[in-house]
């Protein structure tokens, strides 16, 4: 699907691209690029600009996003009863299926008509995985595969860190820490995939109040549309509550290890890009 025309991220990403092309070019590999950003932030649209972008240059060019590899609703059930009720809930680490994305992108250097590679595509609007056989197959091995997802790239926190709930829902939900604890364990089985980064992008929010700002008024269209699941006010405050923490941690300590960082105002208008 082709991104609607937006003359700020097609300037963005012919920016991105140019800085990298010289290492996508010389790579004897699919170069992989991570694009971080957390809810709102436009990450998913940027991947498409730049994928058209990188295609229109010869690069063919894939784009994985962590959403879909969210376990499926009844795979995150088994979670809630077993480690925690609020696993019930997709977006934190531990409900997502790295061990497969890891597979898929060391099985792309190899893939072509007779080997593809799939990987799975996830419905948010039935919180659930499409069937296996709608999945996307790869047949060629990309020039550039780029990730995004939010908050890629992020460390687990200290320990300390853990003890004082940031919010509501932490405080009545997860009151001895066990979820957030669980969590940050979880964390650690996700630096092998960013390791898998040869660069990673930042897009950069003003702070969490605006990233809450964007991710309801994500929240408002879907509501017009009388998308199915779609969030009313209380219920998104509940669901960003579990996004809070490692959000505001994100936004305090990915830009110090990106290789590019955008900056964002209020409107999403880029005020600042730095390159590592």
């Amino acid at each position: 699907m082709k991104p609607p025309a937006n003359p700020a991220n097609e300037a963005l990403a012919g920016h991105l691209l140019d800085h990298y092309a010289e290492r996508i070019a010389r790579s004897r590999r699919p170069y992989v690029l991570g694009l971080s950003g957390l809810q709102g932030s436009g990450k998913s649209t940027l991947a498409q600009v730049m994928k058209a972008q990188a295609e229109a240059r010869g690069w063919a060019t894939e784009v994985l996003s962590l959403d879909d590899f969210y376990y499926a609703r009844s795979e995150r059930e088994v979670l809630a009863q077993q480690v925690h009720p609020l696993l019930r809930t997709r977006g934190v680490p531990g409900t997502h299926e790295i061990e497969l994305l890891l597979s898929v992108l060391a099985a792309l250097p190899q893939a072509s008509p007779r080997l593809p590679v799939t990987h799975p595509r996830f419905d948010k609007g039935r919180d659930t995985r499409v069937p296996p056989s709608r999945w996307p197959r790869i047949t060629q091995p990309p020039k550039l595969v780029i990730v995004e997802g939010w908050a890629l790239g992020i460390r687990p926190q200290l320990q300390a860190a853990l003890a004082t709930p940031v919010n509501a829902l932490e405080r009545t939900e997860d009151p001895d820490g066990s979820w957030r604890h669980w969590v940050n364990k979880q964390l650690r089985g996700y630096q092998p995939l960013w390791r898998k980064f040869d660069a990673l992008i930042v897009l950069q929010a003003p702070s969490w109040d605006i990233v809450r700002q964007w991710r309801g008024e994500q929240e408002q269209v879907l509501l017009a549309r009388r998308a199915p699941l779609a969030m009313d006010a209380a219920a998104m405050k509940r669901f960003l509550a579990h996004f809070e923490r490692l959000s505001r941690h994100a936004l305090a300590t990915l830009p110090a290890l990106a290789d590019s960082c955008v900056e964002y105002d209020t409107a999403r208008k880029v005020i600042g890009l730095r390159h590592d």
